[in-house]
């Protein structure tokens, strides 16, 4: 079945299916599908699918109808000192933090005080190879043609960091906006942006905008010292220990903390769209980018497909998008040494899964989870790095 298409698009401003929440009792859940699950078999899926990975710790929530239905935690967020991961322990948010400071860019767009296709030296006071950073660009115009959808959609044309070119310096590898390569460099500049052109300080605007305002209590994007007493430590793959790093300045390509309960809550908002106009919501999930590569990473690879054409696979502003059976679904991964992060919703639902690790081993778990506890959706798991489950 060819699940390609735009017929999502009609059904945005139409009155959403009933709550599925509301379907079910306080003691079981109910898939995509309408069938029910009793919160025991729940807890039995977590547990086989950990046992047969040996997942450390593992994070699960689902939303159904823009509420958190159910969140819960497994396995230890220490092992060698046998402490139990929980639904407030600080867990690394990773890249989630893309998706999150997406929802800042969003708030900004409803304020006007930026335009998501405009230039971003618009907002500059010379032009970008003029700052330190970005000197490497000197010489080349293509910069000019930057916008914050572009930075947010990855089509900068950059690799991923730059410390990962030969030379460790900054550069395009074909012209922006014209093909999909995940660059955290994207982001970064996106922050510079702000914190240059506006003058915002992006930490203290995520702080206000977003985890203050929606209650994530467990949430930051630098390391707190009231987070040392009940925090995860990571693992490999292998399962040495990966030390917690405490981080002291706000990245938005990845240095936000947060708990399993925040990051839901979150999500729950992002399915609602609380905060945002139902334009800035659309916009933020529209897919502006076809993906055509093989694979997420590495990526700057040449290799292409026709793979993902039958789901549509694409990318917007700060989330990954595909089509379901059940309509437009968008999604954001999380991934570093020791840290496994992994969220889907489905728009027109509102429905969502949330699961976070403090093991990478957890990836191979991740679409077998999705399946059996939200629903049978074509996730592109070869594309993501993800094992069949």
């Amino acid at each position: 079945m060819t699940y390609k298409g735009g017929a999502w698009m009609a059904l945005w401003g139409a009155v959403l299916l009933p709550a599925l929440a509301n379907a079910a009792s306080a003691q079981e859940l109910r898939m995509l599908d309408g069938r029910t699950q009793s919160l025991e078999l729940v807890d039995a899926i977590i547990n086989e699918a950990m046992n047969t990975r040996d997942v450390p710790g593992l994070g699960v929530a689902l939303v159904h109808d823009g509420r958190v239905a159910f969140a819960r935690t497994y396995g230890k967020r220490n092992l060698e000192r046998g402490l139990p991961l929980q639904k407030d322990t600080v867990m690394y948010g990773a890249s989630l933090t893309k998706a999150t400071f997406a929802y800042l860019v969003m708030q900004l767009v409803d304020e006007k005080k930026l335009s998501l296709d405009a230039p971003i030296g618009t907002y500059l006071a010379k032009p970008l190879p003029g700052y330190g950073r970005y000197s490497d660009l000197a010489g080349d115009a293509r910069w000019s043609k930057l916008t914050f959808r572009i930075l947010l959609n990855h089509t900068t044309g950059f690799a991923n960091f730059r410390q990962f070119e030969p030379d460790q310096k900054l550069k395009f590898h074909w012209d922006p906006g014209t093909r999909y390569a995940y660059s955290g460099e994207g982001l970064q500049l996106a922050q510079f942006v702000l914190e240059e052109g506006l003058k915002l300080d992006v930490g203290k605007e995520m702080q206000a905008r977003i985890f203050d305002r929606f209650g994530m209590m467990r949430t930051s994007m630098t390391w707190r010292d009231d987070f040392a007493a009940n925090f995860a430590q990571g693992y490999t793959e292998s399962g040495a220990l990966e030390e917690h790093s405490r981080r002291r300045s706000a990245r938005v390509a990845g240095s936000m903390d947060t708990s399993l309960g925040d990051w839901a809550n979150f999500l729950a908002v992002v399915a609602r769209g609380e905060g945002l106009s139902k334009q800035a919501k659309y916009e933020m999930i529209r897919r502006t980018i076809v993906i055509d590569s093989a694979r997420q990473f590495p990526t700057l690879s040449e290799a292409r497909t026709d793979q993902w054409e039958p789901i549509g696979l694409g990318y917007a502003v700060g989330w990954g998008v595909f089509e379901t059976p059940y309509g437009l679904a968008f999604f954001k991964e999380g991934h570093d040494d020791g840290t496994a992060n992994y969220a889907v919703c489905i728009a027109e639902r509102r429905d969502c899964i949330l699961l976070m690790s403090n093991s990478t081993r957890a990836e191979a778990i991740f679409v077998s989870l999705v399946h059996k506890l939200l629903g049978d959706i074509p996730i592109p798991a070869a594309w993501e790095g993800y094992g069949p489950g």
